[in-house]
């Protein structure tokens, strides 16, 4: 790689370096190429049959810029800077040429999360999708060798008319002034660190060490997890393909994807009715919302082709690894996982294809906005959210909730922003989508209002907009849906030697299944970093917004799980 100059101390020749050609050795032996800035390729958002290249603002080296846009002041970045010290200084840097460069390195990083566009404005699709060829590019920021950037990272070399979507302009425009003034041997630093952050787990004990010290600082995890957990969790990351094959052929049973989809049946039935019900909405715009809820396609359990061990062999064709050098292989892993997507760009983007479903084994549920897709892979129909021998007042509340859920995520804050073929699309009449930011600010407000008692930080109602929508919807469209299939199939049976009826059953099933403890770090990382609220506000927040709840237990007027003011989007 050239060298890390705080370790190579006088000897480090900065003549000799060039970002662009670090960023293209980094690519070649497996190493991010996106630490400066995000290179990408995926469906295009308004033509959603062909792939398209994507531009996008740096993946930075701790979980969030918000820790970074901090400092020093705040404990995880501090010990981010401790773990940047130690790991040069056990290279072979003195200490004080570490804290001294490392900081420098720091302060670059910061910058770039300074430049970055916060989660809260990502949310709407249109701000990031800024169609541009590389001539363009070069208007927007001309120190910067962008045809050597494409054609020497992607697979494929790319005419200068090729179509790029930039996703934050201002980002490439101030990176690009950044870039021609920044010193090379921090900017060295800065990329070099990287490399060693990405190598941490697969390096002996005293690396791992090191970097276990950070983790306790950001997730309060105070010993590494055992090793038959970290292997798994490399498996389900890049092998996930071969992993579900294994899984599905050995562990799932056949019997729960035919009353999952009877469920699924039931509740989607449900949100149509809901969508007839819902007075905000003008009536084209309803239509077309029928017309998208209608033409979700459900994907449940695994796809038949896992079972087919050529096929599976298939995707990893072109991967080799041996048994004895577990670094090597993670690298080919990462070179190969980036060729494969990167190879997609001249292909058509097929919907439905069976590779894109093939995670089976993760305790998971998606909604795809591109594809119009819901997704329970095989993993989440067992323990807690489902079972087959169990009352449907358990399963409703627990899986159904979940299926729910993912429906109404194509109807949040940014599923909406996609039409029934999966575009981004604005299929909304201007009264209507009003109404909607109106009803969506209410859960805004209310989830934002909301503050953990463990740590006193407050919830962040915007970046969590999406995913409290998701869950009031679809715990209402659950609820609803279980009374329907208890009008076709009749009453069940009461669960021995419990007090409760069925109705409250549901409700504490899918209570228990958001059951969990949290150390005060994790939560800290959640509410900054995440997309949900914190467990127990899934709850409460839910909940309390659906009368229905309050009617099964009898809650007081006016009580916090029967209030007068409630929020409801669907």
């Amino acid at each position: 790689m050239g060298g890390w100059p705080v370790v190579e101390g006088e000897l480090w020749d900065g003549s000799n370096f060039d970002w662009l050609e670090t960023l293209f050795k980094f690519r070649k032996h497996g190493y991010s190429h996106d630490i400066l800035l995000d290179l990408s390729v995926t469906p295009d958002y308004r033509n959603n049959s062909h792939h398209i290249v994507d531009l996008d603002q740096p993946v930075l080296g701790m979980p969030d810029r918000s820790y970074l846009i901090k400092g020093l002041n705040d404990s995880g970045v501090a010990a981010y800077y401790r773990l940047m010290v130690d790991s040069a200084v056990l290279l072979g840097a003195t200490r004080e040429a570490a804290e001294e460069q490392m900081l420098e390195s720091l302060n670059f990083e910061i910058t770039l999360a300074n430049f970055s566009l916060p989660r809260e404005e990502r949310r709407n699709i249109s701000k990031l999708y800024n169609k541009m060829n590389i001539t363009e590019i070069y208007k927007l920021a001309p120190s910067v060798n962008w045809r050597e950037f494409f054609n020497k990272l992607l697979v494929d070399p790319i005419p200068d008319s090729e179509p790029v979507i930039v996703d934050v302009p201002e980002f490439v425009k101030k990176f690009d002034d950044l870039i021609t003034t920044i010193d090379k041997r921090v900017l060295a630093n800065y990329m070099l660190w990287r490399v060693v952050l990405q190598s941490f787990a697969m390096l002996s004990k005293s690396w791992r060490e090191l970097v276990q010290d950070y983790n306790t600082v950001i997730t309060g995890k105070t010993r590494e997890s055992p090793r038959w957990e970290k292997c798994m969790g490399t498996l389900t990351g890049s092998l996930g393909v071969a992993l579900a094959s294994l899984y599905v052929r050995n562990h799932f049973k056949e019997e729960s994807k035919e009353s999952s989809l009877e469920m699924v049946n039931y509740i989607h039935k449900e949100f149509l009715k809901i969508l007839d019900e819902v007075d905000w909405m003008d009536d084209k715009t309803r239509e077309r919302a029928k017309e998208k809820a209608g033409t979700i396609q459900p994907y449940i359990g695994y796809p038949d082709e896992l079972l087919n061990v050529d096929k599976v062999a298939d995707i990893y064709e072109n991967l080799t690894l041996t048994s004895n050098d577990y670094f090597q292989n993670v690298q080919n892993l990462r070179v190969w996982s980036t060729d494969y997507a990167f190879g997609q760009l001249r292909k058509p983007n097929k919907k439905g294809d069976w590779k894109k479903h093939a995670r089976a084994a993760v305790v998971n549920a998606y909604y795809n906005s591109l594809e119009n897709s819901i997704e329970f892979p095989a993993g989440i129909l067992q323990g807690a959210f489902y079972e087959k021998d169990r009352p449907n007042y358990l399963n409703y509340g627990a899986i159904g909730f979940v299926i729910g859920h993912e429906i109404t995520h194509g109807f949040d804050d940014r599923g909406r922003q996609f039409d029934k073929d999966g575009n981004n699309v604005n299929w909304w009449e201007p009264e209507t989508d009003f109404k909607f930011r109106s009803k969506a600010k209410c859960i805004i407000e209310q989830y934002g209002n909301y503050t953990v008692p463990e740590n006193g930080l407050q919830i962040n109602g915007i970046n969590t907009q999406g995913e409290n929508i998701a869950d009031n919807g679809g715990l209402k469209e659950a609820y609803r849906a279980y009374r329907s299939w208890v009008k076709d199939h009749g009453p069940e049976r009461y669960l021995p030697g419990l007090k409760y009826t069925p109705e409250q059953l549901f409700w504490i099933s899918a209570a228990n299944v958001w059951c969990g403890k949290y150390r005060p770090e994790v939560l800290k990382l959640r509410i900054l970093s995440g997309s949900h609220s914190p467990s127990q506000f899934r709850v409460i927040g839910t909940f309390s917004n659906l009368p229905e709840f309050s009617e099964s237990f009898n809650c007081p007027v006016d009580s916090p799980m029967n209030p007068q003011k409630r929020c409801s989007v669907w």
